[in-house]
């Protein structure tokens, strides 16, 4: 993310954790007056992207989300200290749900990171 973010949140690298992420996800959402179809859209896109990142991800190490707040989107970096310089399977079942669901994903390394970012409009906003 660019600029800072509204909200962060640190969590182990264990998926265990994801539903906790996808949890305070859809109460950022809610805040935003998101309809319950689009606060379901992004918590499922949550888990796609903690998926991607956790595939390759330190079991030692942190998962990290930044929520970019503004009317009627969130912008959402998910993040992971990474094994390795393995890269996101762009063929994958997941990667296609989350760029179905999703704008502007991208998927970066940053150091140990393993980035993947998106945005969601809320259809009220649309």
């Amino acid at each position: 993310m660019s600029q800072r973010p509204d909200v962060e949140l640190r969590l182990p690298a264990e998926s265990a954790y994801v539903a906790v992420l996808r949890m305070t996800t859809a109460g950022l959402a809610a805040r935003l007056d998101f309809t319950l179809d689009d606060i379901e859209d992004l918590r499922m896109a949550v888990g796609e992207a903690c998926a991607l990142v956790l595939e390759n991800a330190n079991p030692e190490g942190d998962l990290y989300a930044a929520f970019g707040l503004r009317d009627g989107s969130i912008r959402v970096s998910v993040s992971a200290d990474a094994l390795g310089d393995i890269e996101p399977d762009v063929d994958s079942f997941g990667w296609q749900v989350l760029t179905a669901l999703t704008s502007e994903v991208v998927t970066s390394r940053d150091g140990r990171l393993r980035w993947v970012s998106f945005t969601v409009r809320s259809s009220i906003a649309a």
